[in-house]
This record gives C-alpha cells, structure tokens and sequence, in this order.
C-alpha cells in the first residue's frame, strides 16, 4: 500500500480514442465505446475471456492453437466495441479503470504515439528491439521488402521515446503538489506541431540507402536503390517464401490501422507542460519534448536509422 502516494501515472497509447480530424486529450468514462450507444461492461468482457479459455482447454486443444484462437476472440470483442485491436481495447479499458478507482489523487493519463529511438538520451539512436514502422525500416534495410501497406500522404505520428519519458517526469514534477483530484491526459506526438508524412519517408529511406547502402557488399544490395513506396492496397505476399507469408499477413494487419490513420492528435495540455518549463534554463535543455525541436531528415538519417542498425540488425546479424 502506498500511503504517500501523491500522484498517479498511467502510460496508455494515443489510438485508443479511435480515427477523427482532430482527437482531443479527453479521458474515457466508465463504460464508454467507440461505437455509440453501444456500452461496455468490462467484468463481463473478462467473464468472456475466461468462459472462451476454459473452453478450450477443457476440449484439450494445444497451447499453440489456444494461443491463436484467443488473439483472434480478442480482436473480435475489440472490434465489437469499435476499436482495431486488443492493445488499443485493454488500454482504454486500463484508462477506464483507473481513472474510476483513483479516489482524490491526481492522474495523468500519458498516451504516447509510435515511439521510434531516441533523439538525445541517454544518447541519441539508442533503440531496443524492432517496433512500428521500424519493421518497415529494418525489412528495407535488409533488401527484404521494397513496398509495404499504407498511402503515401497520411500524416504518420512519430515521437523519439527519450522526448516521452520526458513528458512524463514533467508531468509528475508538475502535478505531484497538485490539490485538484482531476485526470489529465496528454498526447505525446508530432502530427499537430512537427508532421512528416509517409510520402517524406519514403524519399529520406532512399536518401540514407543510396548514400549510404550498407549492405553494399550483399547480393540484395541492389534492391537499396529501389525506392520503398507504401501501396493503400499492399497485399504483395506471394513474392515472399511460403514460411514468411502468414507471418506478413498478420503483420500487414497489425499496420493496416496505423498507417492508414488520417487523425491529428490535439496536444493543448502537453504545450502547457512545454511551457510550464520554458526559460528554466538546465530542466527546457535537458527535458525537451519539443516536436519542433525535431528535423526530420537530419533525425532519421544521422540518428535513427544509423541507431536502429547499429542496436536492433547488427547484434543479430
């Protein structure tokens, strides 16, 4: 039991609030969908999941197939309610449940769009593991995959992850004295100050792989010049082994939401984190979560590809 307690921080996503022009920072409420006037009623989602489980186990089904069929009744009931997957379903339903059994403390709701290295901190590049669109990147890279789900002028939401974990100490430091018993949420994104659309991405990935083709050497390395484009209607799994196309169909699906997403994400309330630090010199400098701070190119030339190669690819190579 954490009796002095003084604030509480619950890291959610930016999707969960679903597709619309401009998304505000606005918490759910108990029981709320995407699909009005539908209702959700979570213990009985969870009386659900157990009912489907404990069936299946009872009719001896392997753990494989059990594990496979209850990411699929998951993404049933997600969809049910209005949302594309079970991530972005168990985060409302986790927004819903603390902001209902918070009491008097303050809580703030961070909800971070797709997080890519870091900008700055604790160095810049620093990425672990291969996550969102940096499976794009990585595929690419590899001489694996030269197009890819998603339209050339969606506005794709990119945040360095160092830029959240900032965000989020700012946000403590500035709420932990607070008397209001409110929830705040904060998106933590760059559609609405510093956009990049998926167009210009395409074009600085065949910057960085003809300056700079890695894999010079490989006999894949021709497939560098190729310029990665992303097709609203990508279904091309026939070109890969028959091992690897399930794999880029579940894959494909996972992306499908994101990089066809047309919402801007509203950042009201984390600009008045920004500027709750602006001019204190050392805490703006070494807190910056600014987007504008952000140049594209030279970011994901110098620091994110160079990053994500260097932390993510050559370790397992």
């Amino acid at each position: 039991m954490c009796s002095r307690i003084e604030v509480l921080l619950y890291v959610s996503t930016a999707y969960v609030s679903g597709e619309a022009e401009l998304i505000l920072e606005e918490a759910f409420h108990m029981g709320q969908t995407l699909k009005s006037p539908l209702k959700l009623d979570i213990n009985l989602e969870k009386k659900l999941i157990e009912e489907k489980l404990s069936e299946l186990k009872a009719q001896n089904v392997n753990e494989r197939t059990i594990t496979s069929i209850m990411k699929e009744f998951g993404t049933i009931r997600a969809n049910f309610h209005g949302w594309s997957n079970t991530y972005t379903f168990t985060k409302s339903m986790g927004e819903m449940l603390v902001t209902n059994m918070k009491g008097n403390l303050p809580l703030i709701i961070t909800r971070p769009t797709m997080m890519i290295g870091t900008h700055s901190q604790p160095f810049p590049g620093w990425v672990e593991g291969v996550r969102t669109i940096d499976f794009v990147f990585v595929e690419y890279f590899k001489g694996a995959l030269t197009s890819f789900v998603g339209h050339p002028k969606t506005t794709i939401d990119l945040i360095p992850a160092d830029m959240v974990i900032n965000s989020m100490i700012i946000a403590l430091l500035v709420h932990s004295k607070s008397n209001s018993s409110n929830s705040l949420v904060y998106h933590i994104g760059t559609s609405l100050g510093n956009p990049i659309k998926l167009s210009d991405i395409q074009d600085i990935m065949h910057c960085y792989m003809t300056k700079e083709p890695w894999l010079k050497n490989s006999e894949k390395s021709g497939a560098f010049y190729e310029k990665f484009t992303f097709n609203p209607s990508y279904m091309e799994v026939h070109e890969f082994p028959q091992n690897k196309r399930s794999r880029l169909k579940r894959i494909i699906n996972i992306y499908r939401p994101y990089l066809h997403f047309s919402g801007i994400f509203d950042d009201k309330n984390t600009e008045k984190l920004r500027m709750a630090i602006k001019g204190v010199g050392s805490v703006e400098r070494e807190f910056n979560f600014d987007p504008n701070s952000i140049d594209w190119k030279d970011y994901l030339m110098n620091v994110h590809f160079p990053g994500l190669i260097k932390y993510s690819m050559q370790p397992k190579m």
